[in-house]
């Protein structure tokens, strides 16, 4: 009711008082999302990241899960290639949010799709994809630019703090381990069903078979065989669902054909 309500308005208002309404609706976002901004530029600088590629990859990345990933990888001397590779298959959800939005933005221009495909990351998605079809294109693009754009300058500044505050932390602390934590809860939420925790629990196994793999490769591995196993068991469950007997709660109304229960005045 409440989406309904706000994309009402929103498509009887300007292009610039949708900027407004779209950082406005991403603004309760951001309690959730600073915190892992200033963990990620304070446990960077621990496991050797200098100040100026810690803030560079908040800018180009602009990715928290998969920045999260090459500060573990970097802490365990992961090659380049393994980083790429990681972040690649970490960032390939984005392909699945471009598809989804880009029917709504197609006839936008193209410097604002570009523009927008590089500030789309979770949150910006949650807020926008549920009223991008209730609005004119100029409204879209102003909302979504302005839900991006309070995210984005979010995580530089979270980020710029979380250098200051990690240049500042004793080398002995080791809080590079707070990343480690960091991605633990940025995981556990996810696993909602039994495809998504096999996932998970196949990737950790290979990963932990495969740590003396050269240049770091077994967790690229340990990546694909948990994607593969999490295919492998939503297939699985969608076709047992499928030909599963439909459950009937009340035994009665499986027979229809039943004669009536006899009554005190039969017999």
């Amino acid at each position: 009711m409440t989406t309904s309500r706000t994309s009402d308005a929103l498509a009887h208002t300007e292009p610039s008082r949708a900027l407004l309404l779209g950082a406005r609706d991403t603004l309760p976002l951001l309690p959730g999302t600073i915190p892992f901004g200033l963990i990620y530029g304070a446990t960077a600088l621990t496991v050797g990241m200098p100040a100026w590629l810690t803030q560079m990859m908040s800018i180009v990345v602009f990715a928290g899960s998969a920045q999260f990933a090459v500060v573990l990888l970097v802490a365990g001397g992961a090659s380049a290639v393994v980083l790429v590779l990681t972040a690649a298959i970490l960032n390939l959800r984005h392909v699945l949010y471009s598809a989804s939005l880009g029917p709504t933005l197609r006839d936008a221009p193209r410097g604002w799709r570009l523009a927008l495909a590089y500030l789309l990351v979770d949150e910006v998605y949650g807020v926008v994809i549920g009223r991008m079809l209730r609005l004119p294109m100029r409204q879209r693009v102003r909302y979504m630019l302005g839900s991006g754009l309070t995210l984005w300058i979010a995580w530089q500044i979270s980020t710029l703090v979380g250098i200051l505050i990690g240049a500042r932390i004793p080398a002995g602390w080791s809080l590079d381990f707070a990343a480690t934590l960091t991605f633990i809860a940025l995981l556990v939420p996810l696993l909602r069903d039994r495809a998504l925790i096999g996932a998970a629990l196949i990737a950790g196994v290979v990963a932990a078979l495969t740590l003396a793999a050269p240049l770091k490769l077994g967790l690229v591995v340990a990546a694909v065989a948990g994607i593969g196993a999490g295919m492998l068991l939503d297939r699985w469950h969608a076709r047992r669902d499928t030909s599963a007997p439909p459950v009937v709660s009340d035994p009665r109304a499986a027979d229809h054909t039943a004669p009536p229960a006899a009554t005190a005045e039969e017999g």
